[in-house]
């Protein structure tokens, strides 16, 4: 038997399993850790053996860490335990303990409700005690100072208190201190040095004062100094204190009522501008200041009078450009500096020259770029540095990881993604497997390097592209394939140089198209075999010169249309056959002038709805039956009588919704089934509050068993005699104990060990004990003697 047999074999004994099984473990809403995810809408899926193939829009795939995530300072590598942030992270400051407090614009850290503000423990930890009361759309800007954490942002409550855009908070329990300047606009940046507070954003008040985008602080009193630099028509995003002066950078041009061209000094004290004047040609993001080295990172390309790209070194006292130059292809956000290396963040993926994925470690003197390389998916807009960790937040959710262009495959044992990389230069819309070949189809013109018009045949294990090319001349939306042929349907009208309208069959050897030739009215999304039936739904009418409308059925040999005709109202998406049974799923109200809202069950045979009626209050997408669970995916929020985001398990029975409830936030348009889990793509990017973008794998549940023993005539057990037991465990020892005079035998399934353990459980077991009277030695003997002797 060829591996593929056996991994037939294996799902189909897996789904048997399934069927019979006398219970099962509860599913979990909760994505199976550790499971690598990708940074792009996911549109479909396939699964062969251990492996589980995606296909879509995305183009990096990796570990979901969410948007803030502690790395080792000198290997990148991601900490083993932290906290998920579900939404932007834009500002971050070590706590002086190993911790760090973070804000940005999210709800939940981790497992605990966290509006915009959390303090992260150095173990990992969310600070259960430290939760303050806030409200208000972000928080941008955070600086530590004399037991206090000075907030800014756009708000206007937190501590308990009202405040507006602007706070300091107690280090410990996160009480509002009484300090309260306010201001009318965004709090972007906050510097402190001695008992002056610095601040810079996009606001025109200060503390009942006129500021425009920077004012300073009494750090006791929170009164409004007479400082005011006064930026002209630009906010201030970076502020920096050194040598009694203070750095101001931004989207400014005119700013202290004279030119300066995104940067510019002030006098600390009296808020004078200063001569100090480099001059830059985009807007300035981060500072970070060591001696008399000023580091600025941006959107520039020139600043100093020379060019450097998005990073400079400048002199603090000349304002003269310094001869560090590693130049990044985007812009740089956020720096941090720990000894002699400079960290650097932002939108990047070049810096100095070598690949860096919105994160690079620069040698602080000399711009070199450093092996670290940890690479996030999204831009970082926060960097803080303690000890050996390295803090980064922003709007990214994968750390590390690989480059995979629209198609990627992973092991699902362990959730990690694997070598299998042909990439894609388009999007993939449909995957189906047959053999030990994954076909691909979308609206790509190229795979693996080479060209191929939206069809494509990939090596399941190697990635390679094999010499299969039919081409369509349009996008292929969905693929169905036996041991023979390959059917393709879409928006196409040509395929393989042939007249095909919107579906064809493909010879799964050659790729020549099939002279099956039946053709719809419009666009085909949705393909299901059935021994030798073609089930197909879509957007279209009629089929050659018949109506059919939204779903027709044809011999998959002939293409010969069948009299096969449920009749729906509206279009179909996804269909599954299970058990004589064909799932449909789509925009339609109607099946057979029968009440069936975008979801249904359909007679193989005659073509009727059948009684399981779930209803779904929006388009139903993607379908997948396990046993005697049919999941479904789509755009709903309600579904088999319950309230469901997106995706649901309903009873093949019934048509109830069960338990299970992952509440995704956006479509699901994908579903795969392995033999342990069910893997779910689509556009979601989170669900039940949590961050989870674009695939998630769910564990499936776990089939438990009853293990029954008995005691027959003349004996008894010791131990469990009746035990459940999860699939593939083992139970536990169970001891026939014979009576006085007797002894065991077997069990009752021929048996005959004692203590009986039963391992690698697979399905239900009830045996008796067997137990017989002991024969006394000689007893026979000495009664046929007696007899004997009486006689003569």
């Amino acid at each position: 038997m060829n591996e593929m047999n056996n991994i037939r074999m294996t799902l189909s004994l897996f789904a048997a399993v399934l069927l019979g099984m006398a219970g099962a473990s509860a599913q979990s809403d909760i994505p199976t850790p550790g499971v690598w995810t990708a940074n792009g809408p996911v549109h479909a899926m396939a699964s062969l053996g251990g492996m589980t193939y995606i296909g879509g829009e995305f183009t990096h795939v990796g570990p979901h860490a969410g948007h803030g995530v502690p790395l080792d300072a000198a290997t990148g590598a991601t900490a083993a335990d932290f906290p998920k942030i579900n939404g932007p992270v834009n500002a971050c400051v070590a706590d002086g303990s190993g911790g760090w407090y973070v804000g940005g614009r999210f709800s939940m850290a981790g497992s605990l409700p966290r509006e915009c503000l959390v303090h992260i423990l150095s173990d990992g930890s969310v600070d259960p005690a430290w939760n303050p009361d806030f409200e208000g759309y972000e928080v941008s800007a955070l600086a530590v100072s004399g037991g206090l954490l000075y907030v800014g942002g756009n708000f206007r409550r937190v501590g308990g208190q009202l405040r507006a855009s602007i706070a300091a908070l107690d280090t410990v329990t996160g009480d509002a201190a009484d300090w309260n300047p306010g201001t009318n606009g965004m709090v972007q940046t906050i510097a402190v040095s001695g008992g002056t507070v610095y601040a810079g954003g996009s606001f025109t008040s200060f503390g009942g004062q006129v500021r425009n985008g920077a004012a300073s602080v009494d750090a006791v009193t929170g009164g409004v100094t007479d400082w005011d630099p006064n930026s002209e028509g630009g906010r201030v995003n970076a502020l920096a204190v050194s040598g009694g002066k203070v750095y101001a950078g931004g989207h400014f041009l005119r700013i202290g009522r004279k030119p300066r061209s995104y940067i510019a000094a002030f006098d600390a004290v009296t808020g004078g501008l200063t001569s100090w004047n480099p001059g830059a040609d985009g807007v300035v993001h981060a500072f970070v200041v060591s001696g008399t080295t000023l580091y600025a990172g941006g959107g520039f390309s020139n600043i100093g009078g020379q060019p450097r790209g998005r990073i400079a070194a400048l002199d603090t006292v000349t304002g003269n450009l310094l001869p560090m130059n590693p130049g990044a292809d985007n812009a740089v956000r956020t720096l941090a500096l720990s000894g002699t290396t400079l960290y650097a963040a932002g939108e990047f993926s070049d810096m100095g020259g070598q690949p860096r994925d919105r994160l690079a470690a620069l040698d602080a003197a000399t711009g070199s770029v450093l092996e670290w390389n940890p690479g996030v998916d999204g831009m970082v807009l926060a960097l803080a540095v303690s000890g050996a960790v390295v803090y980064a937040g922003g709007e990214f959710v994968i750390v590390g990881g690989e480059p995979r262009n629209r198609l990627a495959a992973f092991d699902t044992a362990t959730g990690g993604f694997t070598a299998w990389n042909p990439g894609a230069d388009g999007t993939v819309r449909a995957l189906a497997v047959s053999g030990d070949t994954v076909y691909a189809g979308g609206e790509f013109t190229g795979a693996g390097g080479q060209p191929r018009d939206r069809l494509a045949a990939v090596d399941a294990v190697t990635g390679e592209v094999a010499e299969w090319n039919p081409g369509a001349d349009n996008t292929v939306l969905t693929l169905a394939a036996t041991e023979t042929t390959v059917y393709a349907g879409g928006e196409f009208t040509k395929i393989g140089g042939q007249a095909r309208n919107r579906i064809a069959a493909i010879d799964l050897a050659t790729g020549g198209v099939k002279s099956w030739n039946t053709g719809v009215s419009n666009p085909v999304k949705a393909l299901a075999v059935s021994g030798t039936t073609l089930y197909v739904g879509g957007d279209f009418y009629y089929s050659g010169s018949q109506y059919r409308y939204f779903m027709a059925a044809y011999d998959a040999e002939t293409g010969a249309l069948l009299p096969w005709n449920p009749n729906l109202n509206g279009k179909v998406s996804a269909l599954a056959v299970s058990g004589g049974v064909l799932y449909a799923g789509g925009d339609f109200t109607s099946v057979g002038w029968k009440v069936r809202n975008r979801i249904a069950a359909i007679d193989l045979e005659t073509g009727a709805a059948g009684l399981w009626n779930p209803g779904a209050n929006g388009r139903v997408a993607a379908l997948a039956v396990s046993g005697t669970t049919v999941y479904a995916g789509g755009e709903f929020t309600e579904i088999g009588g319950r309230e469901r985001g997106g995706i649901v398990a309903l009873d093949t029975e019934t048509g109830s919704a069960t338990d299970w409830n992952p509440r995704m936030d956006g479509t699901v348009n994908a579903l795969a089934l392995s033999p342990n889990a069910v893997h779910a793509g689509g556009a979601f990017t989170g669900m039940d509050g949590n961050d989870w973008p674009y695939y998630a794998q769910f564990e499936l549940p776990v089939p438990a068993y009853a293990l029954r023993y008995t005691a027959g005539a003349n004996g008894s057990l010791s131990g469990e005699s009746s035990q459940t037991v999860n699939h593939g465990s083992d139970g536990a020892p169970v001891t026939a104990v014979p009576d006085a005079d007797c002894h065991f035998v077997q069990w009752s399934d021929g048996v005959t060990e004692n203590p009986r353990v039963d391992v690698n459980v697979t399905g239900d077991i009830t045996v008796e004990a067997i137990f017989a009277m002991d024969t006394i030695e000689g007893e026979g003997e000495g009664e046929g003697e007696g007899e004997g002797e009486g006689e003569g």
